[in-house]
């Protein structure tokens, strides 16, 4: 994409995210999102197919950035001196959809909160994998990791709709602490 089309993708993304604070997916129609976002009807149709195609390109760009192996200093926190331990990127995604929270309030307040999670549960499924085949358990691998993709997911949903009290940290210690790892092994 050009410089042009990038910046139309971002002023469409930006009017989606602002009617996602405050409406329900449901309810947002095509034509609010063309005018919060000063484009035409054919520029939008150039970009996605559908609202649903949308909110996917949203939920990629935001999971995109999340779960990327380069950590970078960002305005919220720094994680570019953390290795790879498994409590560090639990915190990293957690500051992550802190930082994206009005969104995904919205996302989680109607039916496009499955389709979020679906995708969400799609990235943690491929960073838990290394970490679950490590462990010691009598359980079938894909059971424990769907226990862990689950559990996650539930508890950043629990943050993000009625937590916000809490930190990242505190919440990936609640997570750490509910799933025990050496609860795993036997």
């Amino acid at each position: 994409m050009d410089r042009r089309q990038q910046k139309t993708r971002q002023a469409i993304f930006n009017a989606f995210s602002h009617l996602l604070e405050r409406k329900s997916f449901g309810s947002i129609t095509v034509q609010e999102i063309i005018d919060d976002a000063n484009v035409g009807r054919s520029t939008f149709y150039a970009h996605f197919e559908t609202k649903d195609d949308l909110l996917k390109a949203m939920c990629t760009e935001i999971f995109c950035h999340v779960f990327s192996e380069d950590l970078e200093k960002e305005g919220s926190h720094d994680f570019s001196h953390a290795g790879h331990d498994f409590g560090e990127e639990i915190t990293h995604i957690l500051y992550h959809l802190g930082d994206n929270r009005k969104n995904l309030k919205g996302l989680f307040s109607c039916e496009s909160g499955e389709v979020f999670m679906k995708y969400f549960k799609d990235y943690l499924r491929d960073m838990f994998l290394p970490y679950i085949s490590t462990l010691n358990y009598n359980a079938p691998e894909e059971y424990m990791l769907n226990h862990a993709v689950c559990s996650f997911s539930e508890t950043v949903k629990w943050w993000i709709a009625e937590h916000e009290e809490y930190s990242p940290e505190q919440v990936a210690g609640f997570f750490m602490e509910c799933i025990n790892i050496d609860w795993f092994q036997r």
